[in-house]
């Protein structure tokens, strides 16, 4: 059995069930390197958030992992300089790893990695970038950046990419067609699925405790409130659709200034951050899920498949890598351009259409389901084996 080394740089839920499958299925011989340093071991502060977190859901049992110790005078994911591993190489080596999986190259140990181990052993890569934020035409900064970027890839063997737009962001920056390896971007289904109810009994109540109306017809927001999130598209869209009952959940940048404008809006309720294990109950509060990004820096929207997975319409923006793989037009939902007006058309014309009311759920679920762990782990599996 093969030996391979995972680099990372924090744990996350969407990274850790992965990291169980492939142990437990027991075709390669995994080991995930913690790059952030032992802090990422509890709560780290976030960015996004703008503030500390800590998942309250397993992430670091049923997989051999270690934190690698991390020099950085500021440590952190969001900046090349806050990953800084002095000994990164000598404990993959100590580990005798016959093949590396690199999640994101723009670390200072990431890419030290990347470049060190090229030629030796297969180096395999892990990332979700597009092109659509990439401006059209010519210009001097996006031709030094595609220059530079084709230059790191040509250390990388092979790339999993997670779907059509992270595809085409990969073969424009140098990587041929035998290098790719589609493994689509997924979330831990099951735990989404609502097999006894008691999901969806939860998120009754507590409509019923936040006072919305049985006949409302729910659209929820659940993510960071921030820029290119574009949250206050709920807020502009509430003043026009009283129909609607909008709920917005998160903390961010923006969170004041959207508790401010919500404040006379009885059709728009404002909540805080909620841990993973909440978040199968609050899907169930909407029937519809939108993430209305215009980014920039908007990547897939991971997002969408819990809400998926959840058994939601969802309406997502042009701007988030995985709605053109996820969404079927008008089937489970609409991709839409990120302005107001085009958001606005979107939900009226979903709850005026029965037949995707009645049916949009049950057509997320029954997509989502090709997106999952256990895609992922055949393709890494394959590729060790054969290399």
């Amino acid at each position: 059995m093969k030996n391979l080394a995972i680099i990372t740089t924090h744990p996350i839920q969407y990274y850790a069930p992965l990291f169980r499958l492939l142990t437990q299925r027991g075709k390669v011989n995994i080991k995930v390197f913690y790059t952030w340093g032992e802090e990422a071991k509890g709560r780290i502060f976030d960015p996004g958030f703008g503030a500390m977190r800590s998942w309250d859901i397993p992430l670091l049992e049923g997989y051999s992992y270690e934190f690698v110790k991390n020099i950085s005078k500021s440590p952190g994911s969001s900046h090349f300089g806050g990953i800084v591993n002095p000994d990164i190489i000598e404990r993959i080596k100590v580990f005798n790893a016959d093949a590396l999986l690199v999640f994101g190259w723009a670390f200072n140990s990431h890419l030290k990695v990347i470049r060190h181990f090229k030629g030796i052993i297969p180096v395999y890569f892990r990332g979700d970038s597009t092109l659509l934020d990439e401006a059209h035409g010519f210009s001097l900064k996006k031709y030094a950046r595609r220059f530079f970027l084709k230059w790191v890839y040509r250390n990388i063997d092979k790339a999993f990419y997670v779907g059509t737009n992270n595809e085409a962001y990969y073969k424009a920056h140098g990587l041929k067609e035998k290098q790719l390896v589609y493994a689509p971007h997924a979330i831990d289904n099951d735990r989404f699925d609502d097999k006894d109810g008691k999901y969806n009994e939860a998120a009754i109540q507590w409509k019923k405790e936040l006072n919305i109306s049985d006949n409302a017809m729910v659209v929820l927001f659940a993510g960071k409130l921030e820029g290119k999130k574009n949250p206050l598209f709920l807020i502009e869209a509430s003043k026009l659709l009283r129909q609607f009952h909008f709920i917005i959940i998160g903390n961010g940048i923006l969170e004041d200034e959207i508790k401010q404008q919500a404040i006379n809006l009885k059709n728009v309720t404002v909540m805080p951050f909620q841990n993973q294990s909440m978040m199968p109950i609050v899907y169930r509060l909407a029937d519809i899920f939108v993430l209305t990004s215009h980014g920039p820096g908007e990547t897939w929207g991971l997002a969408i498949n819990e809400a998926m997975a959840s058994g939601k319409i969802v309406v997502a923006s042009n701007k988030c890598g995985g709605a053109i793989d996820l969404i079927s037009e008008g089937k489970n939902g609409f991709i839409i351009s990120p302005n107001c007006k085009a958001f606005i058309y979107a939900l009226e014309k979903i709850s005026h259409d029965e037949m995707l009311i009645a049916s949009g759920g049950k057509m997320s679920k029954e997509i989502i389901r090709q997106f999952s762990f256990s895609h992922i782990a055949t393709e890494i599996e394959n590729q060790l084996v054969h290399s």
